[in-house]
């Protein structure tokens, strides 16, 4: 539920901004065939096309379209409720390892709790004054391109939660109204704790006065018998919602969980992770960003439903996990970007002992954390993740041959898939719709003719050289040009998203195209990517999109490249060590190439 308030404040720069456009219905259509063409058979194609044709000039999708540009006329942006629901408050699979992306920070180098807290301190601080800047609006607004971009995000990010339902769940925010939260929650040892974070003055709390509450909070929660109360939260939404009704029951609980969903943010103390190699450190700590490791280990010092997590472990180990429904990575990024961490030293006044939250555990609560328990530790060994940090260099080299750094990486992921399966599949690529209102994202449907048409040509071996980089030319081109219509709110598969919506709330009979197969295999991506740019070098992670596919998340900087790679352990065909393998080949393999052709192109 998103409350006027902050819609008011953030208008301040937003009223410029114009609204999310509903795309020409002809247009959609050549675009949904164009992007079938690649990855369903000739016969399948020769039916949806029939489809689409009766669609278009049968009377309904005309109908449809009306529709949409009506409401596109009434709201503020015709997408962006529908997209919450569908995208995230409907879907009932748990947040956990599904939805919510995780982000892994440079291990810190401190190896005990006295440079954890001290961390930790400077952490929340760094946080606390990017908020300063929310609240007060002098958040410098972001461009792309030479246009603003809606800032509204940032507003849904801080005092944010969302709340289960038994069919559908809810954000709330409490960043908005006359009270606003002044405290956010510490979890250690499974035990949550209130921490009012400014003083009576209204001044947030400095480094010193926090490292000393965060102190107070470490040694009154020493036992480490307690029940994990908070891997409630990363059941099937359907069951956490059952579960959330019967610990909400009781009182004291009720309080208790009130007080977490409206803090501020969760700073997540854990307990150091199993020690492993250093080649292996940063693919564990993208799965101990994502889902904590296990029951055993810091699964439970978790509130997986509060928007954002910041994670800081005794052994240096550091980053955050957020609940996406209410934002994407980029303000997540840009405020990791933001909290650049330095010292202030101050005087100290005498502060009250952080509250900590009290639960009363019945036997019914007791079996459900004990199922939650089951179904974590399954979820922990069904992720197989492989974070590729790739050294061989990074946008500098498709820079140098006049090439987009993005459309390269995701011809390299293309190359790679079809090395893997000898065939190419349905991909997304998330592209920011923020020059728009409220904007979310809409899909840069990777998957091309062109692209097709290259990674042939490169298992091909009777094509030239020549030909092979006239055909990565012409594919990343294409790449570049869906991209550019796709921020531009001109991409096909939320316009198709709202004519499908439409037809639903008009209660009239889905149009065949949506029940065609075509439909299903352009929605089923085995290949679900996003590139997140942070000048920190960070990585981002997230899980498959579907049971048999790859969640690939990267972020190109000069010289390297970060790329996080998840699987499913339960699915045979998939293995994300072999398929970072086969990008690493891929991106070294397209380097050649270049470098062959220019070398031709010099004698």
């Amino acid at each position: 539920c998103v409350t006027l308030a902050a819609r008011k404040r953030s208008l301040v720069h937003q009223e410029g901004l114009p609204k999310l456009p509903v795309p020409p219905l002809k247009q959609t259509c050549e675009g949904y065939l164009a992007a079938l063409e690649p990855i369903v058979s000739a016969e399948e194609l020769d039916h949806t096309r029939q489809l689409v044709g009766e669609f278009l000039n049968g009377g309904v999708g005309e109908r449809l379209q009306k529709g949409l540009e009506r409401r596109a006329r009434k709201t503020e942006n015709w997408l962006s409720e529908w997209w919450m629901q569908s995208a995230y408050l409907d879907c009932r699979m748990p947040v956990a390892v599904y939805t919510s992306p995780g982000v892994v920070l440079p291990r810190m180098h401190f190896q005990d709790r006295q440079g954890q807290m001290r961390f930790a301190a400077k952490l929340i601080a760094g946080v606390l004054d990017f908020k300063k800047k929310i609240d007060s609006e002098t958040l410098p607004v972001e461009y792309l391109s030479g246009k603003p971009l809606c800032m509204d995000q940032y507003y849904q990010i801080l005092s944010s939660c969302r709340i289960p339902g038994p069919k559908r769940d809810t954000v709330v925010n409490y960043a908005i109204g006359k009270i606003s939260s002044t405290h956010i929650t510490v979890v250690h040892n499974f035990q949550f704790f209130v921490l009012d974070v400014y003083n009576s003055d209204g001044t947030p709390l400095t480094v010193d006065q926090l490292h000393m509450q965060l102190e107070k909070i470490w040694n009154s929660s020493l036992q480490t018998n307690k029940e994990p109360i908070g891997i409630l939260t990363s059941q099937h939404r359907n069951t956490w919602g059952k579960a959330y009704n019967n610990l909400i029951k009781d009182k004291t609980n009720k309080e208790s969980v009130r007080a977490i969903q409206k803090s501020i943010f969760t700073v997540c103390l854990d307990a150091p992770m199993p020690r492993v190699s250093d080649e292996k450190y940063q693919s564990r700590v993208a799965a101990q960003m994502l889902h904590g490791g296990g029951a055993r280990w810091n699964s439970g010092n978790r509130w997986f439903d509060k928007t954002l997590q910041f994670i800081v472990g005794e052994d240096g180990t550091c980053g955050l996990v957020y609940e996406h429904a209410p934002a994407e990575g980029p303000p997540i990024v840009f405020l990791i970007d933001y909290v650049r961490i330095e010292m202030v030293r101050s005087p100290m006044v005498p502060l009250a002992m952080p509250q900590k939250l009290r639960f009363n555990i019945t036997p019914e609560v007791k079996r459900d954390i004990e199922k939650a328990k089951q179904n974590m530790n399954i979820m922990v060994h069904d992720l197989d993740v492989k974070v590729l940090m790739f050294s061989h260099f990074g946008k500098n080299v498709p820079k140098k041959h006049q090439l987009s750094p993005d459309a390269f990486v995701q011809m390299a992921l293309q190359l790679a898939y079809y090395r893997m399966y000898d065939t190419c599949c349905s991909t997304y690529e998330s592209a920011s719709l923020r020059m728009f209102k409220y904007g979310r994202t809409d899909v840069i449907r990777v998957t091309t003719v062109d692209s097709l048409n290259f990674v042939q040509a490169m298992q091909d071996p009777a094509k030239q050289v020549g030909e092979r980089v006239l055909l990565l030319q012409k594919a990343t081109q294409t790449h570049k040009n869906n991209t550019y219509n796709a921020i531009h709110g001109q991409a096909v598969d939320r316009h198709l998203l709202g004519l499908k919506m439409l037809s639903i709330e008009d209660l009239t009979s889905m149009p065949e195209i949506f029940m065609d197969t075509s439909f299903a295999v352009a929605q089923h991506y085995n290949l679900s990517t996003s590139q997140v740019g942070s000048k920190t070098d960070c990585v981002m992670c997230f899980g498959p999109m579907v049971p048999d596919g790859y969640g690939v998340c990267y972020n190109p900087m000069e010289e390297h490249i970060n790329v996080a790679i998840t699987a499913f352990n339960s699915c045979e065909e998939t293995n994300a060590a072999r398929f970072a393998q086969a990008v690493e080949g891929a991106l070294l393999d397209m380097r050649a190439l270049l470098e062959d052709a220019a070398a031709t192109a010099q004698q």
